[in-house]
């Protein structure tokens, strides 16, 4: 269980009682970028890509969410406001929507729910924050390198050699995505990681032999792994 999930029971509770099930295939738009934001969502079961369509006609994936994940604007009580990201189902797909004039109403009425909130907002824009300065920091590379710390902190399976197994299958398309680069750069570099025999690759499996490399080289600042995750 994640810390988000753990200190948020009253917001699912919430979400439970009075949010409408939703249930999307594989492929399918959860909200567009642009649209306007006048739900929250949480996601019961199933997998969620939030992405941003950049300038320059590529799509920079921002995180990959998960069960008990919320999703969506979060702001609150605010005027009209309206979706800055996209989110499109990666597997059958099972959410709850709730209204944001219900969740303020709500919010406004339990102290304990809005500090709740709160939290999790918290949460939700640091993570944030790490993503981008590590792309804007350390460029590609950096950005690829930090992908994988992420992805092995949400789904590294530790073997017996000491190595970790991100038992989360993804092209090199997909990681590109999370650096709004292109495939052939994920390829070089990929490459040569595996020549430094800092990971290897199998049937689009990532296995991470040595994450202290993968930590140096981004100028790792040791985030709680609540925050440094792909989700």
């Amino acid at each position: 269980m994640t810390e988000q999930s753990s200190n948020s029971q009253g917001i699912h509770a919430l979400f439970e009682q009075f949010g409408a099930n939703l249930k999307l295939e594989k492929d399918r738009s959860v909200f567009l970028e642009g649209q306007i934001a006048e739900d929250v969502y949480l996601i019961k079961t199933g997998t969620v890509r939030i992405s941003k369509d950049t300038e320059s006609g590529k799509i920079l994936t921002l995180r990959i969410s998960g069960n008990s994940t919320f999703i969506g604007e979060a702001s609150i009580f605010c005027d009209t406001i309206y979706h800055s990201v996209s989110a499109n189902t990666i597997e059958p797909t099972e959410l709850l929507v709730l209204s944001r004039a219900t969740l303020e109403k709500y919010l406004s009425e339990c102290s304990s729910l809005m500090m709740e909130w709160i939290q999790i907002m918290q949460t939700h824009n640091l993570k944030n924050e790490t993503r981008f300065r590590d792309l804007l920091l350390h460029g590609k590379k950096g950005a690829l390198m930090s992908t994988l710390i992420r992805l092995t902190n949400t789904y590294g399976v530790k073997q017996t050699d000491g190595s970790i197994l991100i038992n989360h299958a993804m092209t090199n398309q997909e990681l590109a995505n999370f650096c709004a680069t292109s495939r052939e750069v994920v390829n070089r570099i990929l490459n040569d990681l595996k020549k430094k025999n800092v990971l290897s690759l199998d049937k689009g499996m990532i296995t991470i032999h040595d994450l202290h490399f993968l930590r140096t080289e981004v100028e790792c600042d040791n985030c709680p792994l609540y925050i440094c995750r792909i989700d």
